[in-house]
């Protein structure tokens, strides 16, 4: 099984790469890194599609080998331009064709610094995918060697959360990461439930938080119980004001990811991001994995 990871000829980034070379060192997994270009098609009078198409692959070409220099030769990686009218389609396409258990991409342009933001195409990318999708912040960098120190799958106290979390778990284990169990939460300070104020609202807060510090640890437990276990390293309940201050109020790794389950409400066995997702991998300050509905359960057995 291999990584596929996509580079944009009109946006050259390295983050995805970074990204890949990471998850493919930790997991010993050997890289695709494709171009998407457009078809050819019948040539017209004039050649101006015969020009637009040889610029296009020389774009990608020189991508290509810009990608080959921030990987190096420590990782064995295939370079390859894939033909598909659009990069959604094409990595899509070529996962399947390559039986890839994960498709890598870089954050859309407007994201702040080491923050991610989806474009139209990775967001179409997330709305159709059969298998987990990585997403790297912008300007996103590792040490050369990087290996994941850390994975942290997020918790909402549903059972299909609980899937997902023991899904990572076998993942952690796989790469020698540590697992961490983390729930965040939002109390705006101008909230109030049925005119009772914010102090009735914190106390649901809290209670919250409780009740899914409980119902985490003792998945902690099962996740310990593996046949394959990985390190727990701690449960952990990010609060604030705003979901930055949520994701902030915990501490993150440099070598970490979190794992996020799409929602229930998508198509079935794709990647579908319900609000509470969407918002978590917008403020994240380390690289996401959106993991399909279904997907981390059926890994796990």
């Amino acid at each position: 099984m291999s990584i596929v990871v996509g580079v944009d000829p009109a946006h050259r980034s390295a983050s995805a790469l970074h990204l890949a070379g990471m998850l493919a060192r930790s997991s010993g997994t050997s890289l695709i890194v494709a171009a998407i270009v457009p078809p050819a098609w019948p040539a017209t009078a004039g050649g101006a599609d015969a020009e637009w198409l040889s610029y296009t692959r020389e774009a990608a070409d020189s991508t290509l080998d810009h990608a080959a220099a921030v990987l190096g030769g420590s990782i064995a990686a295939e370079y390859l331009m894939y033909e598909a009218p659009s990069a959604r389609r094409g990595l899509h396409s070529l996962a399947e064709e390559r039986d890839a258990g994960l498709i890598v991409v870089g954050s859309a342009t407007q994201a702040p610094q080491g923050r991610i933001a989806l474009g139209a195409e990775s967001d179409a990318l997330l709305h159709a995918s059969p298998v987990p999708v990585a997403i790297a912040p912008r300007g996103y960098r590792v040490e050369q060697g990087s290996r994941v120190d850390r994975v942290t799958a997020a918790y909402r106290g549903t059972g299909a959360s609980a899937g997902l979390v023991l899904g990572a778990a076998a993942v952690s284990a796989s790469v020698g990461a540590a697992l961490r169990i983390a729930s965040f939460a939002v109390v705006p300070p101008d909230s109030g439930t049925s005119g009772a104020g914010l102090d009735a609202e914190t106390a649901i807060a809290d209670t919250w938080a409780a009740d899914i510090e409980k119902h985490a640890t003792s998945l902690a437990r099962r996740v310990s119980e593996l046949d394959q276990a990985p390190t727990v390293s701690d449960v952990a309940v990010g609060r604030g004001e705003t979901w930055e201050a949520a994701m902030a109020a915990v501490e993150w790794e440099p070598n970490e990811v979190l794992v996020v389950g799409s929602s229930t409400l998508g198509p079935l066995a794709r990647v579908f991001l319900g609000s509470h997702a969407a918002k978590i991998v917008r403020h994240s300050p380390v690289p996401v994995v959106v993991v399909p509905h279904g997907v981390a359960t059926r890994d796990r057995e």
